[in-house]
């Protein structure tokens, strides 16, 4: 890899098992997430021993993950030097950091619930990981269930210094609703980037739901295509998923961001979208223009509806001119363009969305190796970058991979911090 700024979009801080156990308000600790620990022998795990934890928390209780020891080597775990130690080992010279499995808490429909955790997390934070600000940019979990308390926990977390918030993928209301002007607000005023990851939200505390947590579906879809045989209807099934999140619910937000006014109404802000990949964004950026003006063949007094024959010609209000809302786009510039001003979406391994760069703009793509999460790639973040990025120049390799992201939180990109090479 050469000597340019690596910045890694997607890191995860794995929080000690009782984090919440012993830091949330006395009265709400028999509801704290936390984590059971154990070792498995056979018959699981044939020929050794395995170790795994167990996640309980609402809507997850049950939860069996093994511990990221996946590709050999030293297990991670959250204590700030060895994150750095890996992050040497990967090339790494600064991560934008998230929670980990108390991303499932963090977001419910129970505010009181949610809250607590997010002060106790965006506490944790403050104290393990910024006085490693040169390297770790840690995020504050801000639920969204209350507007009031969300603003009140922004401007306590910027005090503390923290440069960077999460929301959740999923939010109580669409974010085109113009009741979060006051959270873009205080994120503008402060100077904070706003993050968006992807299973956090449709957690359901308060209401009866017969199924587990929304967030949780796709995860235990591929682990049973995983367990089966290679049928017909199961390949056909992955190779249209291929494994990743839809490219639906990303669209959404970027859409609810710029259709409703918020990229012209703060245009301060950086959004960013992490771990949703980033090949869909080709198709999407040329979609959102073409949906505000009428294309070229198509007939603006393009009539249709259902005619009323008791009402006369002038009086239709069933008919319309299908192609009318094309030319009333309400705001300044195209979508193409705020999305490429304000809007940043984070992959992995995806040569697609590189291939496409000069289509959806270079700061608008920015990578991040999704440490220590089996499906990252972490211990092979050198070899990805040189498949993903075969024949890009190295001052194009240079803003997609961390320069952009450097500038939205903070980092010094004059400093190389990571080993060159491993």
């Amino acid at each position: 890899m050469a000597e340019y700024f690596v910045v890694s979009g997607d890191t995860h801080i794995i929080e000690p098992v009782d984090l919440f156990k012993t830091r949330l308000p006395r009265g709400m600790r028999e509801r704290a997430l936390w984590e059971e620990e154990f070792t498995l022998d056979e018959p699981i795990v044939a020929g050794g021993h395995t170790e795994f934890k167990k996640l309980h928390t609402i809507g997850f209780d049950g939860w069996t993950i093994s511990k990221y020891r996946q590709t050999g080597g030293r297990t991670p775990d959250g204590d700030p030097d060895n994150i750095i130690r890996d992050m040497d080992l990967d090339g790494v010279d600064a991560s934008v950091m998230f929670p980990n499995l108390s991303l499932f808490v963090l977001f419910t429909d129970d505010h009181e619930l949610s809250m607590a955790h997010a002060r106790v997390w965006n506490d944790y934070v403050v104290e393990r990981y910024l006085p490693y600000r040169d390297r770790m940019c840690p995020t504050a979990a801000i639920p969204l269930t209350d507007v009031p308390d969300a603003v009140a926990e922004i401007e306590r977390i910027a005090r503390m210094g923290i440069r960077a918030i999460l929301l959740p993928e999923t939010p109580p209301m669409p974010y085109w609703s113009r009741d979060y002007d006051p959270i873009w607000a205080a994120a503008q005023a402060h100077g904070l980037a706003v993050f968006f990851h992807v299973a956090t939200g449709g957690v359901y505390v308060k209401e009866q739901v017969s199924e587990t947590a929304t967030t949780v579906r796709g995860l235990m879809t591929a682990m049973n295509m995983g367990k089966g045989q290679l049928t017909d209807d199961m390949v056909a099934g992955r190779t249209m998923g291929g494994g990743n999140t839809a490219s639906a619910s990303p669209q959404l937000i970027i859409a609810s961001l710029i259709g409703g006014g918020v990229c012209e109404r703060f245009p301060d802000l950086q959004f960013n979208l992490t771990e949703f990949g980033a090949g869909w964004l080709v198709s999407f950026v040329g979609m959102t223009d073409k949906s505000w003006r009428t294309g070229i063949g198509q007939d603006a007094d393009w009539w249709l509806g259902f005619w009323d024959d008791s009402r006369p010609a002038n009086d239709q209000p069933a008919m319309g001119r299908l192609f009318a809302v094309n030319g009333r786009w309400p705001y300044p510039l195209k979508p193409s363009e705020y999305l490429q001003r304000q809007i940043h979406v984070q992959f992995a391994d995806d040569p697609v969305a590189v291939q496409a760069r000069h289509i959806t703009g270079l700061s608008t793509i920015m990578w991040g190796n999704d440490y220590p999460h089996a499906e990252g790639t972490f211990r092979g973040s050198r070899d990805c970058i040189e498949f993903n990025f075969r024949g890009v120049p190295d001052e194009e390799r240079a803003v997609i991979l961390g320069s952009t992201l450097a500038d939205v939180v903070g980092f010094d990109k004059s400093v190389k911090k990571a080993p060159v090479h491993a």
